[in-house]
């Protein structure tokens, strides 16, 4: 019985110039920057305290109790 050939495999072969790896370093250099000043950004905005608005119950009722404009005297 005669032994079947064996199928030879593909190889890909890849190659890149200096300039491209240099192009593809920088390219993935400025996705880094972009999402850590994103999640910087995030983080500031998730770690600020939150400030409830103050409201001064005191100062609210003065100014509801002056009238605003003087009234005129009744003859």
């Amino acid at each position: 019985m005669a032994a079947l050939p064996k199928k030879q495999q593909k190889k890909i072969k890849f190659e890149l110039t200096i300039g491209a790896i240099a192009g593809i370093g920088v390219v993935c250099f400025c996705i880094f920057l972009w999402s850590f000043l994103f999640g910087v950004w995030a983080g500031e905005s998730l770690l600020r305290p939150i400030r409830p608005k103050k409201t001064d119950l005191a100062t609210t009722a003065i100014l509801k109790k002056q009238p605003s404009a003087p009234e005129a005297p009744k003859p």
